[in-house]
């Protein structure tokens, strides 16, 4: 298969050639020497085409999707994860203030507004456990007061009296490496659209829209058909390092061939990827440790509420017998 894919791409480098390159530089020798097993096969293999690239790294994501040099291709994946067409006005900047505290866990957060003022705020979180809803609901949010103070900003600029109608629908859109088991409660579905609905069936336009895409229920769609149409071309380059299903989207889609030249160009920096291979494994490192902390957080409060009602049992089965000897010694009073 290594073979296969040099086909498609000749600036692949043998797993000789790579290992020469790394012990040629003492530094590189080090850090190489740094990593578990897995990690060092992991770098090998999609450095020399036995797997593909993962895409969902931090540095190859926003290298695909750079805003700056590839706008198109977020429009693209935007309109057809939206169903409606996105020509992005603008890039914003993140909230610092709401991020300070969630680095370990945020993997890509790019906030876009389009031409007719719609707000998007695109993540990428590989550990679904981290993305719960009410963070989500957070998210959204904020979303919506930032764009209301742009827009109450910029009629007050332009002395025009502020109307809630000049507020556009804002997209919190989370792609989840892992889901929860929430998600899986639906094996089939790998894009969940929500919004805010009546259960009266009252129709009124609210602004807030969310879409959660879980990666590895998509995965596991996948595994018995081929690519059908464009966003799930889309949703394959971003999740899959599979080559077979590469090689099956690049026969389909041949557009998508430029973007794994770029990523298999960055491969040749043997010394850069391995300080963006190095950041991953940390941040994974940090990811896994925050998801341990918080699941054992969660047993050790779900065992403490086990310990309370055993506990309350416990007080109630006691009650019963020291009414039950209360009854006997009355009983045996009263033989007497």
């Amino acid at each position: 298969m290594n073979d296969t894919m040099r086909e498609y791409f000749p600036m692949l480098r043998t797993r000789k050639e790579v290992l020469d390159i790394i012990q040629e530089n003492e530094k590189l020798t080090e850090q190489f020497d740094s990593w578990e097993e897995e990690g060092q096969e992991e770098f090998l293999d999609f450095c020399t085409g036995v797997k593909g690239v993962k895409i969902l790294y931090d540095g190859f994501f926003k290298e695909v999707f750079s805003p700056e040099y590839h706008v198109e291709r977020l429009e693209e994946f935007l309109s057809l994860l939206l169903g409606k067409k996105i020509k992005i006005k603008q890039i914003l900047p993140n909230d610092s203030v709401r991020l300070a505290d969630e680095q370990t866990l945020l993997i890509t957060d790019i906030v876009i507004e389009t031409e007719d003022g719609t707000i998007a705020n695109l993540e990428i979180q590989k550990i679904g456990y981290a993305f719960p809803g009410q963070r989500l609901a957070c998210y959204s949010a904020d979303l919506l007061l930032r764009q209301y103070k742009r827009v109450k900003d910029k009629k007050r600029e332009k002395n025009k009296k502020f109307n809630y109608r000049d507020l556009k629908k804002v997209y919190t859109i989370v792609l989840f490496e892992k889901s929860t088991k929430e998600f899986h409660q639906f094996p089939k579905q790998y894009i969940h659209y929500g919004g805010q609905t009546f259960n009266t069936g009252l129709k009124l336009e609210t602004l807030q829209e969310s879409v959660l895409v879980p990666l590895d229920i998509f995965g596991k769609v996948m595994e018995n058909k081929t690519i059908e149409n464009k966003l799930e071309a889309w949703l394959v380059l971003i999740s899959s390092d599979e080559p077979k299903r590469i090689i099956e989207l690049l026969e389909k889609y041949p557009e998508f061939r430029s973007i794994y030249e770029e990523v298999y160009e960055m491969c040749r920096n043997v010394e850069e990827i391995m300080g963006l291979f190095s950041e991953e494994l940390a941040e994974m490192d940090r990811n896994t440790i925050s998801y341990m902390i918080e699941e054992l957080e969660e047993e050790i409060k779900a065992e403490k509420e086990k310990t309370k009602v055993i506990q309350k049992e416990l007080e109630e089965k006691e009650k019963m017998i020291a009414e039950l000897n209360q009854k006997i010694e009355m009983l045996e009073k009263s033989e007497r």
